[in-house]
């Protein structure tokens, strides 16, 4: 349910951001060049550390979630990431306001309509704060940046090789701190690996955890034929009805795995080899992914219930034993296939890659930028967003001592408090973290390095859990199958890929929102999603993808891309 929570939610917030800015563009239209008024600096010591000399108040806009796992008595005002602030630094956090999903963007669309901006807050998407640049309401950061920023931060920016702070840079100035979003492709393909054993079924011989779109489909009429979930009625490959998506975190039950095997990249803007940007939707290779798909459906391989099923349906099938194949991120054995494990204790699962004949498998970078950070222009002391994000991505992810000097924020990572409690609401880790980490977790494991030695709380957790799988693993308690499953199988086939050199890089050319996109996207959303799932149910021809095609640039579509064109071509010049 997370990932098709995580849609419905994108496209409510658009619509609902629409609306609300609608009211925030009057505002802001008004105010023109309005002058802003400086508030005087608080002094504070030298360095990326230095504490006020007096306690510096800072106003919040908080985005929240329902459940953040407080414990009694602690708020998002008041837990023990705020405590360590002001103790660490002499900086009171006051919320101005708390609010949760579509709330949040509401609330931040009328603060700016209203003129009266937190000091700091969480700004979702990137047309918003193309908005407040644009409109001379957010502070210039670049010299705080460069004067305050640790060298470790700077290090986790400069391994995005510029791909992050750009999305927050206009005219060669920071204008806000982004959150990072590391590569974590490919979409894995989880096999029920009991069921492989069960049917005798031989797959990767070489051992490289790829597997071809022929293999996938062997397994999948393997387990059609003999049903080794002894279910009675079971199911191939079953797909959500949206079919493709547009980022990583979404790729539950998703054709994307195998669509990038065919070339296709749906739902990303790309450029050709002239530069010439392209909609993946409408390129051929999805033609031919979809032909596949069109293909399966027909032959019964694909769920014959497929444009029907909702997320939860086809979790449900899961753990009914009525299917064994699962596609999304590395860690959904944590969230999603746990619930498998749960009812069959026998259920172990294996994570794969789908390649091309040649071993490659294709992906595309993932938007480096996912989420900013931005201080209202006029502020005292604007560099405070520096040093919080020094504080808790640098000092205390690298504290060997953590426990000792900050016991309560030790135990907040330990009891997975959300991170929505800091104050800093984004994530923000080195392009290779998730490996690094990795690295840890399987060399301590594997004896190599002592648990001291383990970099981070969350590493050593996840080593406990592992050892205590591996001590028993028919016994073993479902989070720790989890976490084993998750790392032990979903991130080393990452790392594998990386480390044979089997990922085939593509990078999109464009990530932010055009003046059609705003008022077009949802219909030209529904027109795809729609076409795609009438072409492979067969209610129409494979060859009405080209109608699709057309339709889509009548509909606005060809106006985009016009529009990205001269975004891609405004920012190389």
């Amino acid at each position: 349910m997370k990932d098709q929570t995580k849609q419905f939610r994108r496209q409510f917030r658009s619509a609902l951001l629409l609306g609300s800015l609608t009211a925030a563009a009057v505002w802001m239209t008004a105010c023109g060049s309005r002058e802003v008024k400086q508030e005087p600096e608080v002094a504070a010591e030298d360095g990326p550390f230095g504490a006020y000399q007096e306690t510096l108040r800072c106003g919040m806009g908080r985005s929240t979630i329902a459940n953040p796992k407080f414990p009694e008595g602690d708020t998002y005002e008041d837990n023990a990431y705020t405590r360590y602030l002001k103790n660490r630094l002499n900086v009171q956090i006051v919320d101005d306001f708390e609010a949760n999903g579509a709330d949040y963007d509401r609330q931040v669309s009328l603060s700016i309509a209203a003129g009266q901006l937190p000091d700091v807050l969480k700004i979702g998407s990137k047309d918003l704060l193309d908005e407040l640049v644009e409109n001379d309401l957010v502070a210039d950061l670049t010299d705080a940046y460069e004067t305050y920023a640790s060298d470790y931060v700077k290090e986790i920016y400069d391994s995005y090789d510029g791909r992050c702070l750009d999305l927050a840079t206009y005219d060669g100035r920071l204008m806000a701190i982004p959150g990072t979003n590391l590569d974590s492709a490919p979409s894995v393909t989880y096999i029920r690996q009991d069921w492989l054993e069960k049917t005798g079924l031989s797959i990767d011989p070489e051992g490289d955890k790829c597997i071809t779109v022929d293999e996938l489909e062997l397994i999948a009429k393997t387990f059609l034929e003999q049903d080794p979930g002894g279910s009675g009625n079971p199911v191939g490959i079953a797909y959500v009805p949206y079919l493709t998506v547009d980022d990583y975190g979404s790729s539950g039950f998703a054709l994307n795995a195998v669509a990038s095997v065919f070339g296709a990249f749906p739902k990303v803007w790309l450029a050709d080899e002239n530069g010439q940007v392209f909609y993946g939707s409408t390129a051929p290779e999805m033609k031919e992914a979809l032909g596949k798909a069109a293909e399966w459906f027909q032959e019964g391989i694909l769920d014959p219930q497929f444009g029907t099923r909702t997320w939860d349906d086809i979790t449900a099938l899961l753990t009914n034993g009525q299917t064994g194949i699962a596609f999304g991120p590395w860690h959904i054995p944590d969230w999603l296939l746990n619930n498998v494990r749960g009812m069959n204790p026998e259920a172990r699962f294996a994570a794969y890659a789908i390649a091309d004949e040649e071993g490659k498998v294709h992906v595309t970078h993932s938007n480096a930028s996912n989420g900013y950070m931005v201080v209202r222009k006029g502020y005292s002391n604007p560099e405070v967003l520096v040093k919080m994000v020094n504080l808790y991505f640098d000092e205390m992810v690298n504290s060997k001592t953590l426990a000792q000097d900050q016991p309560e924020v030790a135990e907040y990572i330990q009891q997975g408090v959300d991170g929505t409690a800091r104050p800093i609401s984004l994530e923000i880790n080195a392009y290779t973290s998730l490996l690094d980490d990795y690295s840890d977790i399987r060399r301590c494991v594997n004896g190599e390095i002592t648990l001291d030695e383990v970099r981070t709380s969350e590493s050593k957790s996840v080593v406990a859990s592992v050892n205590n799988y591996l001590a028993d693993p028919d016994g073993a308690e479902v989070t720790d199958w989890a976490k084993y499953t998750s790392r032990m199988e979903g991130i080393d086939l990452i790392e594998r890929l990386t480390t044979e050199e089997q990922f085939a890089w593509e990078t999109p050319a464009f990530w932010g929102v055009t003046e059609t996109m705003k008022t077009n996207n949802a219909s030209l959303g529904t027109l795809e999603e729609e076409s795609f799932v009438a072409i492979v149910t067969g209610a129409r021809s494979l060859d009405a993808f080209d109608d699709f095609v057309a339709a889509w640039n009548e509909q606005g579509g060809s106006q985009i891309t016009q529009e990205v064109q001269e975004a891609v071509d405004g920012k190389e010049n």
